[in-house]
């Protein structure tokens, strides 16, 4: 392992050129420095066709919309795509492809050979003289590190990025022994950006009205009992079902096995008080859960592979409960989170479809109208979860069961709730605000949609 303390001085040690496939991780989320210094000062060498295979891209990202542009760029891998980035893909200013992938999906394809990185260049916290790193220790924090260590373990070259060298580390997270070369930068990024606005509850009677029907669902069904484990996504109405399910534990003198996936302070209260035995986290949502990651031996690390990889034994398919989002969803239950209603792309799978698939009980929990646009489609725009993984939809105007689940029907048979089919809902939706004009797409494919296991369940459309 090699210290060094600047891009030219890397660079010719790595003996950069066109055609290579670089990639970089999304911990400090939209507080990310790395990914925009690199691809600059890569840009600067003249090189071109580059492959970018970052695990997430945020508006931050924006400065590297030129290299795109003008084809420095040509390729992009990723698990969630929003911001000015994805506006020019959308567009069709991407040279060559898009994939988007899922969270599990990245590994496996990584650790399969399917995806080979020629450099992977990491953020950390920090790194000791030995060149191993981890996410909290030093000035800027992050976190977990869960989706660098496919990266690390398998590609061609790896390059910590860091501000802070100390003389031993808390714990290590990522070994020296994959590491070639630690760049010391003055600035890695702003750690308070990482919450980024979406991890608090929503105080909208709405969006807590369908978070409670949530927990009824989870309790009607047979769910809501000890030993059970879950997940939740860091949106307002997600983490309100978290608020009300902590209520219901403490009332029924329930408790948890582990809560999953990106780990808010939401979670980590739960752990404190008593209600999870353990926290298994990939990604910290906000700095609360960076601090608990550090002190706290019952909140453990996890790689992505470790996760949500479908060829291994992942954390997601000993999921009981998965809270869900949708942009849309359809007749079918299949939920688009990857593009708007203009054919913009506003996100990506993330961990949804795996998740989805890996949980006992999926529910997708959202309004039935937003903006004036109902949430119920015939047919989503693009195919993010296929429809056979999702089990629940919870919507203020009731709540609706996927025919493929018998049992939960018969469950749900006598139940006070407003069970409806997902056509009912579909007309109430259009009842209120009429059946919505879809967009028309055009024939210009600029990306597809992999599913966990790597098929191509859906291609994206140039706007």
């Amino acid at each position: 392992m090699k210290r060094i303390n600047s891009y030219n001085e890397l660079f010719n040690l790595l003996n950069v050129e066109d055609d290579l496939t670089v990639s970089f991780h999304h911990h400090l989320r939209n507080g990310d420095y790395v990914l925009n210094k690199t691809m600059l000062e890569l840009d600067k060498l003249n090189i071109k066709n580059l492959t970018l295979a970052a695990s997430g891209i945020f508006n931050a990202h924006e400065p590297i919309v030129p290299l795109i542009e003008k084809g420095t760029i040509s390729s992009i891998y990723t698990n969630y795509l929003n911001g000015p980035v994805a506006k020019v893909v959308s567009e069709g200013k991407l040279k060559d492809k898009l994939i988007m992938q899922t969270h599990g999906g990245r590994p496996r394809s990584i650790e399969e050979g399917e995806l080979v990185i020629d450099i992977a260049f990491i953020a950390v916290s920090a790194v000791d003289k030995s060149g191993n790193g981890n996410g909290t220790d030093g000035s800027t924090v992050l976190g977990a590190l869960g989706y660098s260590i496919s990266d690390v373990e398998k590609a061609k070259q790896v390059v910590l990025i860091t501000d802070t060298v100390v003389d031993e580390l808390s714990y290590v997270e990522i070994d020296g022994k994959y590491v070639d070369y630690v760049l010391v930068l003055d600035e890695i990024g702003d750690q308070f950006l990482i919450q980024s606005g979406t991890t608090s509850i929503t105080r909208n009677p709405v969006s807590l009205k369908i978070a409670r029907d949530t927990v009824s669902v989870i309790e009607e069904t047979g769910y809501l009992k000890n030993g059970l484990s879950f997940q939740t996504g860091a949106g307002g109405t997600s983490l309100a079902v978290a608020k009300y399910l902590k209520k219901k534990m403490i009332k029924n003198n329930i408790k948890g096995s582990f809560a999953s996936g990106g780990i808010t302070g939401y979670l980590v209260d739960m752990l404190e008080e008593g209600l999870f035995d353990e926290l298994y986290d990939v990604q910290c949502f906000d700095l609360d859960a960076v601090r608990s990651l550090k002190k706290n031996k019952n909140h453990h690390l996890m790689s992505a592979s470790e996760y949500a990889n479908p060829l291994t034994s992942p954390i997601v398919d000993k999921l009981d409960i998965m809270i869900l989002g949708a942009t849309e969803i359809d007749v079918n239950f299949n939920v688009n989170v990857t593009t708007a209603s203009d054919g913009y792309i506003i996100g990506g799978s993330g961990g949804h479809s795996d998740t989805a698939a890996g949980s006992k009980l999926a529910i997708v929990v959202t309004n039935l109208v937003k903006a004036r646009t109902p949430i119920i489609v015939d047919e989503v725009l693009t195919k993010t979860t296929p429809g056979k993984d999702i089990d629940i939809l919870v919507t203020e105007y009731g709540i609706a069961i996927n025919p493929l689940r018998g049992d939960l029907l018969n469950k749900l048979e006598d139940s006070e709730l407003k069970i409806k089919t997902i056509e009912e809902l579909r007309s109430i939706a259009s009842n209120l605000v009429g059946k919505e004009k879809r967009l028309k797409k055009s024939n210009d494919v600029i990306g597809y949609v992999e599913y966990r296991d790597g098929n191509i369940i859906d291609k994206i459309y140039k706007v």
